[in-house]
Order: structure tokens, then C-alpha cells, then sequence
């Protein structure tokens, strides 16, 4: 009554007029003025009671009578009463704008945040949810023009505050707090440079890790047994509400994130020195609300939804990932897949079926779909291993979204239903089932399968011969989704119609580039493939394709024994499944290693190689053979002068052809089409250099493997062919000189094999007595012939390589005593072979005429260097070693037997052999040094090895398990064993028939209990035969 009196708003206008006329306002600022805090009190309850009444219309009084300023004052009282009733007045007074364009909340800005700090440290919680309420008005109403902190360091205060009150035990203190936090994150607030991104995200860490506790405190204290439904269901809405203020104020540090992309003085602190690190930016902060939503946001939805489903907390929330694939644009299709990995898109749909199925909850329909929108297009712009679609495609799928997505909101039957529709579609449904398709597209490729397969699978059926009844050709994208969903859905027991894959074939012929519609999954390739129609047209760029998207090659695979498999990567289980019922497919992959990019080729070359390896039992040999012979007849026929420069996958292809080799564990006719491989090979290797490494390296060891795994009767024929090759010895000469070459030396591993070959050849020419004066044709079963190239090669060298042997070349020395030995047991009369002298040679003594074409200083440096390299006591090197010395022996036995005796008695042989014997606990039962003892027993060098020593040997082979031997060991100490019978050293008669009764008692087949070893293997890329090295 006393504020309606007549002339109070002129007062109100003139607080200094008349003193016979005083007004309220000035009364109660004359109290407040005073020094009693009961009258201060008593004048704040007065003016709260008088704004109550209506705020709107009394409180132009009191701010005229600047009646704020002195409110703002008291929040610096002691007295918590005075606070709190000033907060309450200054809450009702912030309602009218007048409040804001007098500019009092600038000026009481410090003085409120002080307040609110001061009393946090209080047990007043009336006053903690005062102070919050008074901060949240001003924060909220303040107007966008009208700064309201004036310097960074108000505003980093303001912030630590309100982290210490979102902290806060007490839940309505903390409800508060998060209000006011939504309110102050707002861009006019936080502009004053520099922005204090590091004081924003502790926090929303604050603000996030309280409402996860709150959260976590509720789901424990859960109630037991029949407690009452009521107190449960009061409990999730009291999280829901918190968590919403929670999310709110999520949503507006997101949405100052994207205000502030636009500032340039926002991106980070001006005043950072240009050499520290650069924490506190606006890309930082982008991140952290990323990994913050990622870490804390989305758990806590995801679980309170297992409970209830609240639209608005869902709306704020979907709105929330929105804007993250504003804020951080770089991460927005990594976070995009996530999302659709973790069933959003399922739960989007979920929502729309079940809220805006009606005209109800437009908004949240809206941010569903925008959400929806954003996240496809993100996931089809950036396909995992495939490329993404053109910026064409790409507009033409925004319309298409932006437009069908809106209009869905059925649940997942019915869209299941409206797919399979074979009616006429008009634009906007057909639109809609293209959305529809698109979605479970996308929810399929990220693993969210939420309707049934077989369904979706007649479902997409139908929609693909509707379009072909309507005439209609869909846009790629979209039949890109229906071929990866029928690939996808189609049950292993179940194929397409004949009608179903002719109406695929025709849409694919209207596409220009497969690639266009391809998704690179293994369900994907066994549809194009399991399908005549699709393979014969399709089949070699859809293979050409998944190899290219392939990410391993598989080379981890190669070398691991069949004992320890390990399980096959799900993509090439599919493709070996496909290759054991369609080996055609072999051809088309045959195909891409010769003319795919180099990559593509190692990774077809590769999974080839495990495919044989894993399936030995399936017999493709002939059929990878004969199309092989094509391919090589054909490069021949276009490049012959220089078949290297061909294809850079040549390569590829031979050691492919020598691993088909390699799979023939017994030995093998060699039929027509291996004959005419051998003969197109050797003409490969004739034309070139021996440089060509990589194309001369899989063709030697196929000839070499070709020549050890046949038959006797297949052997001559093939040995006919390759030595009628010229041009092929010719390379073999170069290359068995070019051994001690320091510079363009190929390779170690190129020298090995031509150092085998020579030696295969020579023996082979010798064993089957070919004859130089026998010509022979290009016929398809040569009959023995002339040897049209000598190989000359200096002995000298040869000792020279050995004396002097490279590093890490212990093959390589192996291989050269393969071809000294055979050349010793032929005793140098090869045909193939000729022993050349190197320069000037001295007059021959008379034992070196006697031992011609050697002499003796030669079969000293032999004998030396066959010592040297039988103490480095590798395995294969000893064995080969060993053989060379056998021969050796018996060449000097057949031309002087007392250089031979004088040759095996040297004492030096003696502590050879002791040095290989300490080689460990029955070291003896190798069958090098058997083989070793066993030559020297042969030629009685007592003087090396003495009875009694021959003695501790026998006890010790008595005392030894037989069993656990392997067969190379048990046939060398068969050796030892009748050496010694043949001489008379066994006196201990019991204890030669113990012997002889175990070793008796050992069937050569089974006479060991250790795997038989393969006798053809590969070592370090050289085609090796163990049984060549050794004998």
C-alpha cells in the first residue's frame, strides 16, 4: 500500500526530492546504511517482501535508489544471515532488465564470486544454494553487449568457484552449481583474452566426475528384495535430472568450442612464450571434450537408459555428438565409427520409433536426424579399406539423407516390411528406402546386426527387382549397400535365384569401375566368386581389389612348420575355402601376380604359398603348371631379347613355380608340360644376366628341384634338355667365375644354386654316359645328347674360394664341395666340366703326374681347407666336408695309395677330430664324425684314432638310446659298425653282438623315433637337396 501511493514513481525518479515526501526505497537504503546488522537485515527482508509481491513492477524503485549497490556491499559481511538475505533480494532484483542496463552487475560481479567463495567454506547450505541461484540469474539474464568480466583473472576466480561448488557432497548445492557452470559457459564470458581453457576443463572434469559418482552412489545404495518400487523410481529420476544439468552444461562448453573455431584470439594464449609448449589452445580443449564424452559422458547415458529413456536428457545428449564432429573435424570419422560400432544407430532409431512416430517431440526428431546425418556421411566419406565416393556421389547422399531421414520413424519389422514393398515407389518413398538401406548398411559393416539376416537378406531381394521392374537404377551408394548386404546375409546353405544374380549382373554392367561399389570384406569376395555368372565377368578385378585393400601379406605364415600352425586371419579362410571348391580360381590368381602392381602381387604370392602349404592333399600342380607354361610362352614370345624387363612380377611367379616343385614330396614322372617348363626356364635363364638376381634365383631352384625330385628315367630326359641349353651354360660359367669377384658379384645365394646345378648336371651327364657325338632335336621326349657348351673352370680358384671362404657362406662352401666331389669321383673326365689351369703352372713334379690333372701342392690346400671349414662344425657344411674328403681319398687311393695313407695319417687329422668330439655329451654320434672316424678306420691311421679310443666309442654306443637317432645317423654308424667287423676290431665278441643285434633290430624305414627329415628344402632362398650335400 505504501509503494501504490501517488507520487511514488515520480520519487522513484527523483529519490533527492522534498524531504517532507521521503520514499520507501530511500527509508529502507537509509537502513541498510546503518551500522546495525539487525536493521541491514531487517531492511533486505523488508525490500524481498515488497519485490515478491510483483518484481516487475517495484523493483525500477529500488534500483533507482541504487538500492543493488549497497546489496552487492553486505555479500562481503560476516554475518550469514545478511548474505543470504541480500543474495535473495539481488535474486528477485536481477528479474527486471533495468538491473542489467544500469550496469550494477558489473560493478557487484567481484563482490558475488567473492561471496560464493567465502561461503563455500561454510556448513551453510541454505546459503550455498542462495549464492549459486543469485550467480546462475546474473550469468543467465546478463546481456551479450554488456561484458560482465572485465578481466581473465574475475573470470578464472568465477570458474574455480563453481568448480569447488559442483564438488560440492550436498546433491542441491551441486544441482545449483551446474546451472549456474551452463549459464558461464558462454562465449561472452569467457572472451577477455586469454582464454583460460586450462581453468574450463578442470571444470567439466569436476562437473563430470560428480555426476558419475552421484551416479555410482545410486546404483549402490539400489535396494534389495521387495523395497519399495516408489523410492527406486524417485532415485532414477533424481539421477535423470542430474545428469541432464550435467549434460546441459556439457552441451555449452561444446557450443563455446565452435563459437570460439571462429575467433582467431581464441585459438590460443597471446602471451605463450613461442617456445613453450602449447597446452592451453583452443584444439587442446577440443580434444579434451572429445575424450571427455567419449570416457564419461557416454557411460552414464548408456546406463541410465538400461533403466528409463527421458527425451529431453536423449535430445541434449544426441545434440552433444553433434557438435563434437564440428569441434574436432579431424577426428570426426574415427568417432564416427565408434559411435556406429557401439549400436548408435540402432538406439537413434530406437528413439525415433518410440517418440516421433507422432507429431510429438519435433525437436528431438530433428537432432536425431541431424545426428544421423552427420555420422552416415562421415562413415561414407572415409570407408575402411576402400575408396571413399566422389564429391558427386557424396552431394547426391547428403540430399538423400537430409531429405529421407526426417520421414523415418518406424521400427525395424516395419522398415523391414517397406523395403520388401514390390509396389510402385513415388520419389519421396523410394528416397525413404534408400535412407533405410543406407542405415543398416552402416549399422552391418560396424558389427550391429539388430535385425535378422535372413529377413534383411529377402528384403534386399526385393527391393533390388522392384527398381529392376520400375527401371530404375539406383545410386551407386546405395547398390553398393545392397551387394554388401546380400554378400553379408547370404546363409552359407542358401544362394540367390538365377533371376536375383542375372538382375545383379545387368546393374553391374551400367557401373564403369567395380571398385565403385565394393566393400572389402571376405563375404563380399565368396559372393562374386560363388557365382559363375559374376566370376567369369567380375571375378579377376574383385580378387585384384581385395588384395589391394588386403593390410597383411601373410609372410609371418611361410616359414612356420605344420606342427605350430597358428589360426588363419578370417579373410584368407574364406579365400582358401573358395580356392579348395573352385581351383579355377587359381588361374585368375596366377593372372594377378603377373600383372597386378608389385604390392598386390606379393600379397597374392603370399597367401598362394600358405594356401599350398595348408592344403597338400588338393593337386593343382598341373593346373598352376600348364597355365604358368602359357604366361612364360607368351612373355618369351613379346620380350624375347629381354625377358627381365618384362614384368617386374616375373619374379613372383617363378618362386611360386619352384614352391609347386617343392610340394612333391615323392618323386615324380615329369609329364609333357614339366618337360616344356624346364625347356621355357632354362631358355629364360639363357637370356640373362647374372645380375638378374630376382628372376635367375626361383628359376634355378626350380631346375634344381625338378632334376632331384623325378625319376632316374625322368632325369636324363630333363638333364637332355637343360644341357642343350647354351645359352643357359653360358650363364653357368659366368657365374661359377664370378665366385671370388669382389665387385658385381651376385649374390651368395645365386652362387649356391649355380654351384648345385653344375654339379647336378655334371653327374647326371656322366651317370647317363651322354655322348658327344650324338645330336638331338627339340622334341617333346629328347633322347640323350651332345653336350653343346663346355664349363671351363680354374681349379685354383675353386681352392681358393674354399681356403678363403666369405662370411656367413657356409651353403655356398657346401655347394662347391658338392661340385669337387663329383668332379673326384668322375676323376675330372666330365664332358660337361673342364679344368683349366690358372696362368702360368711350374714344372710337374713326379707324384703330380702321377695324380694329374691335381697336384700335390692342390690336394694339400684342399685337404687344409677342408679341415678349416670341418671346425666351424656346421651340420650341412660337415656333411658336404666329409664327402668331399671320402672322394678325395679315394681319387689318391686309385692313383697312389701311399699318398692316399700319408694323406689320411697326418697328425693333424687327429686333432681335428678330437676338437669336433668336444662338442658335447656323445658328440660322437654325429654322422659327420662317424663318417670321419669311419674313413679313417678305412684307411688304418692308427696314428689318429687308436683301438682304445675306438673302444670308448663302441661302450658308448651301447650305452645309448638307438631309437632316438635319426636315419642319417643310424646309416653312418651302419658304416662305422662294418668297418670295424671288416678289419677285426671288435675283440669284445658279446659286445659286438649287442651291437649288431640293436642295430639289426632297427628296420632302415623305422629305425629311428625322430620325424624323417625333408630331404628337399629351401635355405636362405637356395633349393637345397640334403641327401645331394651329403653323398
Amino acid at each position: 500500500m505504501i509503494m501504490n501511493q501517488d507520487g511514488m514513481e515520480e520519487s522513484a525518479k527523483n529519490i533527492e526530492g522534498s524531504s517532507g515526501n521521503t520514499s520507501l526505497p530511500l527509508v529502507l537504503k537509509k537502513l541498510l546504511l546503518s551500522r546495525d546488522e539487525t536493521l541491514q537485515v531487517a531492511s533486505a527482508h523488508c525490500i524481498t517482501a515488497v519485490l515478491v509481491h510483483s518484481p516487475a513492477k517495484h523493483a525500477p524503485a529500488f534500483i533507482h535508489a541504487d538500492i543493488p549497490e549497497f546489496l552487492f556491499e553486505h555479500l562481503s559481511s560476516s554475518s550469514e544471515v545478511l548474505v543470504w538475505s541480500s543474495c535473495n533480494c539481488l535474486t528477485l532484483l536481477v528479474e527486471e532488465p533495468l538491473f542489467f542496463s544500469k550496469c550494477h552487475t558489473v560493478y557487484g560481479i567481484e563482490a558475488v564470486v567473492r561471496s560464493l567463495q567465502g561461503s563455500l567454506k561454510m556448513n551453510n547450505i541454505e546459503l550455498h544454494k542462495q549464492g549459486l541461484l543469485l550467480f546462475a540469474e546474473i550469468l543467465t539474464r546478463q546481456p551479450e553487449e554488456i561484458k560482465l568480466f572485465t578481466s581473465s583473472a574475475m573470470c578464472r576466480d568465477a570458474g574455480r568457484a563453481l568448480q569447488e561448488a559442483v564438488s560440492s557432497p550436498v546433491l542441491e548445492v551441486a544441482a545449483e552449481a551446474l546451472k549456474a557452470t551452463s549459464a558461464f559457459l558462454r562465449k561472452d564470458h569467457q572472451s577477455t583474452p586469454p582464454v583460460q581453457y586450462g581453468e574450463l576443463r578442470a571444470l567439466l572434469e569436476a562437473m563430470l566426475n560428480r555426476c558419475a559418482e552421484f551416479s555410482q552412489t545410486l546404483l549402490s545404495r539400489r535396494p534389495l528384495g521387495h523395497a519399495s518400487s516408489r523410492d527406486s523410481e524417485k532415485a532414477i529420476l533424481q539421477r535423470g535430472k542430474f545428469l541432464l544439468s550435467t549434460l546441459e552444461g556439457f552441451r555449452s562448453a561444446c557450443r563455446l568450442a565452435i563459437e570460439f573455431q571462429s575467433e582467431p584470439s581464441a585459438q590460443e594464449n597471446p602471451f605463450t612464450a613461442p617456445s613453450a609448449k602449447k597446452e592451453d589452445t583452443l584444439e587442446a580443449f577440443s580434444e579434451f571434450l572429445l575424450s571427455a564424452c567419449d570416457s564419461l559422458c557416454i557411460p552414464m547415458v548408456m546406463r541410465h537408459l538400461e533403466q528409463t529413456t527421458h527425451p529431453a536428457l536423449m535430445e541434449v545428449f544426441l545434440s552433444i555428438l553433434h557438435n563434437l564432429f564440428v569441434i574436432v573435424p579431424h577426428m570426426k570419422e574415427k568417432f564416427s565409427k565408434k559411435l556406429a560400432s557401439s549400436s548408435f544407430i540402432r538406439l537413434t532409431l530406437e528413439l525415433k520409433a518410440r517418440f516421433c512416430s507422432d507429431l510429438s517431440h519435433s525437436a528431438l526428431n530433428q537432432v536425431c536426424s541431424n545426428f544421423l546425418y552427420y555420422m552416415c556421411l562421415n562413415l561414407l566419406s572415409a570407408p575402411e579399406k576402400t575408396g571413399p565416393p566422389s564429391k558427386e556421389e557424396l552431394s547426391a547422399v547428403s540430399e538423400l539423407l537430409q531429405h529421407g531421414l526426417p520421414q523415418i520413424s518406424s521400427r525395424s519389422p516395419e522398415s523391414l516390411a517397406f523395403l520388401s514393398d514390390r509396389q510402385y515407389m513415388e520419389g519421396a518413398a523410394r528416397q525413404r528406402q534408400y535412407c533405410i538401406l543406407l542405415l543398416f548398411y552402416l549399422a552391418y559393416i560396424h558389427e550391429d546386426r539388430f535385425v535378422s539376416e535372413a529377413e534383411l537378406f529377402e528384403a534386399v531381394q526385393s527391393f533390388l527387382l522392384s527398381l529392376q521392374d520400375q527401371g530404375e537404377r539406383p545410386p551407386l551408394v546405395v547398390f553398393k549397400a545392397s551387394i554388401y548386404l546380400l554378400a553379408i546375409c547370404q546363409d552359407k546353405d542358401n544362394t540367390l535365384r538365377e533371376t536375383m544374380v542375372s538382375a545383379i549382373r545387368k546393374f553391374l554392367e551400367g557401373i564403369p569401375d567395380l571398385q565403385l561399389v565394393y566393400t572389402h570384406h571376405p563375404l563380399l569376395l565368396r559372393f562374386f566368386l560363388l557365382y559363375p555368372e559374376l566370376m567369369s565377368r567380375y571375378g579377376h578385378h574383385v580378387l585384384e581389389l581385395w588384395f589391394f585393400w588386403e593390410d597383411s601379406s601373410y609372410e609371418e605364415l611361410d616359414d612356420v612348420t605344420s606342427a605350430g600352425q597358428p589360426a588363419l586371419p578370417a579373410s584368407l579362410v574364406v579365400l582358401f575355402q573358395l580356392l579348395r571348391s573352385i581351383p579355377s580360381i587359381l588361374l585368375i590368381l596366377l593372372d594377378l601376380i603377373y600383372s597386378s602392381p608389385v604390392d598386390t602381387a606379393h600379397k597374392v604370392l603370399n597367401s598362394l604359398r600358405t594356401f599350398l602349404r595348408r592344403n597338400e592333399d588338393i593337386q593343382v600342380g598341373g593346373l598352376i603348371r600348364g597355365h604358368f607354361l602359357l604366361i612364360l610362352q607368351r612373355l618369351l614370345v613379346e620380350h624375347g631379347a629381354s625377358p627381365s624387363g618384362a614384368s617386374g612380377n616375373l619374379p613372383l611367379l617363378l618362386s611360386l613355380l619352384s614352391l609347386m616343385q617343392l610340394r612333391n614330396v615323392s618323386e615324380q614322372e615329369l609329364d609333357s608340360v614339366a618337360m616344356k617348363l624346364l625347356h621355357q626356364v632354362s631358355k629364360l635363364c639363357g637370356k640373362c644376366s647374372p645380375t638378374d638376381v630376382d628372376i635367375l634365383q626361383p628359376s634355378f631352384n626350380f631346375l634344381y628341384w625338378s632334376l632331384h625330385q623325378t625319376t632316374p628315367s625322368s632325369q636324363k630326359r630333363a638333364a637332355a634338355v637343360l644341357l642343350s641349353s647354351t645359352g643357359l651354360m653360358e650363364l653357368l660359367e659366368k657365374m661359377l667365375a664370378l665366385t671370388l669377384a669382389k665387385a658385381d658379384s651376385p649374390r651368395t645365394a645365386l652362387l649356391c644354386s649355380a654351384w648345385l646345378l653344375t654339379a647336378s648336371f655334371s653327374a647326371q651327364q656322366h651317370k647317363g654316359s651322354l655322348q658327344a657325338s650324338r645330336t638331338w632335336g627339340l622334341a617333346l621326349y629328347p633322347v640323350p645328347c651332345q653336350v653343346h657348351q663346355t664349363l671351363s673352370v680354374e681349379m685354383d680358384q675353386v681352392l681358393k674360394a674354399l681356403s678363403f671362404p666369405k662370411k656367413k657362406a657356409a651353403l655356398l662352401s657346401a655347394a662347391i664341395l658338392c661340385f669337387l666331389r663329383t668332379a673326384l669321383r668322375q676323376s675330372f673326365s666330365s664332358a660337361l666340366v673342364a679344368l683349366v689351369p690358372s696362368g702360368a703352372q711350374p714344372l710337374p713334379a713326379t707324384e703330380d703326374t702321377v695324380l694329374a690333372p691335381l697336384r700335390m701342392s692342390q690336394v694339400r690346400s684342399l685337404v687344409i681347407g677342408l679341415q678349416n671349414l670341418l671346425v666351424q662344425k656346421d651340420p650341412l657344411l660337415s656333411q658336404a666336408c666329409v664327402g668331399c674328403l671320402e672322394a678325395l681319398l679315394d681319387y689318391l687311393d686309385a692313383r697312389s695309395p701311399d699318398i692316399a695313407l700319408h694323406v689320411a695319417s697326418q697328425p693333424w687329422n687327429r686333432f681335428l677330430l678330437f676338437t669336433l668330439l668336444d662338442a658335447g655329451e656323445n658328440s660322437f654320434l654325429r654322422p659327420e664324425i662317424l663318417r670321419l672316424m669311419t674313413l679313417f678306420m678305412r684307411y688304418r691311421s692308427s696314428s689318429v684314432l687308436s683301438h682304445e679310443e675306438v673302444g670308448d666309442v663302441l661302450q658308448g654306443v651301447a650305452l645309448a638310446d638307438l631309437s632316438t637317432l635319426s636315419n642319417t645317423t643310424l646309416q653312418a654308424l651302419h658304416g662305422f659298425f662294418q668297418q670295424l667287423q671288416s678289419m677285426g676290431h671288435l675283440a669284445d665278441h658279446s659286445m659286438a653282438q649287442t651291437l649288431q643285434a640293436s642295430l639289426e633290430g632297427l628296420p632302415p624305414s623305422t629305425s629311428s623315433g625322430q620325424p624323417p627329415l625333408q630331404d628337399m628344402l629351401c635355405l636362405g632362398g637356395v633349393a637345397v637337396s640334403l641327401s645331394h650335400i651329403r653323398n
